[in-house]
Parts: C-alpha cells; sequence; structure tokens
C-alpha cells in the first residue's frame, strides 16, 4: 500500500520503540485501516532510515498488543484498534523490577480467579486441578523447569472459575504472565526450599478450592504469589546476572503468530 511519509522519529528511546510509536499512531489514527497490510519490511527500514531488524522488532510489539497480525505468505496487516483497556507496554517489561510488578497484577487477577473456582468448580475440574499438579511434578522430577505445567495448573483454575472476562484479561496478559513465571520458576529451582514452598502453596491453594472455601482459596493465591515475590527479592544476586535478567528481557519478544 502507498503510504504518506511517517512522521519523524521522536528522539529518547530505543529505535524499535520509535519506530513501533510511529506505527502505532498511523494505525490508532485510522491512516492504516484494519484490514490494510502494512509496507514490506524493507519499505519501511528505508523510510524509518533504520535496519530490517529495527522494523522487525517494532512490528513484534504492534503484535503483542494485537494492533497487527501476520497472514502466512502475505505480509503484516492491520488489526481493528478498538479500545485499548489494558494496552501493557512491553517496552518495560525487560527488568527485576517489572517482573515483580507482574506478580503483583497477578495476585491481584488470580487471588479473585481461585476465589470463584472454589464457588464453581465441578468434579470434572478438580480432576483436571489435580491433573496439571501431577503433570508439573512428575516435569520437575524429569530435571524441567515446569513452566508450562505452572501455567496450565493456573489456567485450569481459571476454567473453573467461568468468567469469560476474567478468562480474556489473562488471555490478554498471557505473553508477560508466562514470561514472568519463567523467571519465578528459575529462581525457585535454585533452592529445595523455595521448591518445597512452591508445591506446599499448590496445594493450599487446591484444598480451598476443593473444599469449596472461597475466602480460603482466595488467601491461598495471594499468599502464592506474595510468597513469589518474596522469593524474587531473595534471590541471590548470580541468578539475576546469569539467568533472571536474560529471561526477563524475553518478555520483550512477542510470541510466534
Amino acid at each position: 500500500m502507498a503510504l504518506a511519509p511517517f512522521a519523524s522519529l521522536v528522539p529518547g528511546a530505543r529505535l524499535s520503540d520509535r519506530v513501533a510509536d510511529a506505527l502505532e499512531a498511523e494505525l490508532r489514527g485510522g491512516r492504516i485501516a484494519a484490514g490494510d497490510r502494512l509496507p514490506t519490511e524493507a519499505a519501511l527500514a528505508t523510510q524509518f532510515g533504520v535496519s530490517r531488524t529495527v522494523v522487525r522488532e517494532a512490528v513484534s510489539r504492534l503484535k503483542s498488543v494485537g494492533l497487527v497480525e501476520s497472514r502466512q505468505g502475505s505480509g503484516v496487516y492491520a488489526r481493528a484498534a478498538g479500545f485499548s483497556p489494558l494496552n501493557f507496554d512491553a517496552r518495560h517489561a525487560g527488568s527485576r523490577a517489572a517482573v515483580v510488578q507482574i506478580v503483583e497484577v497477578r495476585r491481584a487477577l488470580e487471588s479473585e480467579v481461585a476465589a470463584l473456582a472454589a464457588e464453581r468448580r465441578d468434579a470434572a475440574d478438580l480432576q483436571a486441578i489435580r491433573g496439571c499438579i501431577d503433570a508439573l511434578d512428575a516435569a520437575v522430577a524429569a530435571g524441567g523447569d515446569g513452566v508450562d505445567e505452572d501455567v496450565r495448573f493456573h489456567r485450569a483454575i481459571a476454567d473453573a472459575a467461568r468468567n469469560p472476562f476474567l478468562m480474556g484479561t489473562l488471555d490478554y496478559l498471557g505473553q508477560f504472565l508466562h514470561g514472568a513465571t519463567r523467571v519465578t520458576r528459575a529462581n525457585e529451582a535454585r533452592r529445595l526450599d523455595f521448591a518445597q514452598a512452591v508445591s506446599a502453596e499448590h496445594a493450599r491453594i487446591v484444598d480451598a478450592i476443593a473444599a469449596g472455601d472461597p475466602a480460603a482459596a482466595r488467601q491461598a493465591a495471594a499468599d502464592h504469589m506474595h510468597n513469589a515475590i518474596h522469593r524474587i527479592e531473595q534471590a541471590d544476586p548470580a541468578f539475576w546476572t546469569q539467568q533472571g535478567e536474560a529471561l526477563a528481557r524475553a518478555l520483550t519478544v512477542a510470541p510466534p503468530t
């Protein structure tokens, strides 16, 4: 598609963020309409005077907030911008403080999810939740990090809550929640006491949900996230230098589409 020249890049941020901001302005201002194909990577690189890698990172950020989508063999297309009640900006996610802040978001959401699950779960839900715990234990015993299994465990609890708006919120934040889980579990795997505490906290959440006790489930889930924050704050400095910082940086990369 032919486009008028974009506005000059605003200085002060890294190049990929400045390109993403300029493209986002075009999308939200309607100058690139929903369904329009964006210029090619090469064309955007030329127009902005940046490398194709910078363009690729910028487009990846736009994908992460749902403003564009890739179509196999066709290119990148604008999606309807709509409203953005949760316009969570990935560029601020790559730090230890941001990991803690994301877990704080999880604490707010997942404590309520657990309470609703305790009210609404049925036998099939409990079977699914317990199956996720078994899968998590098996993954850890086999030497895995348990990240995917941990995410599925919390997802099974969310399924039992039967609230599509909460589910949509968790889906929207999925990239960041999954990334924060990768950081917390990597830290917890370094210490036996941390790993044992996580298992015990999960068990308390499951027991409260199984007992149909919303208050206990809410508290158990909130305590789990509070303790996850505390464990990050207690992490050996070597963890962040060797592993944690690199894992946190991955939060800024949108998942494949």
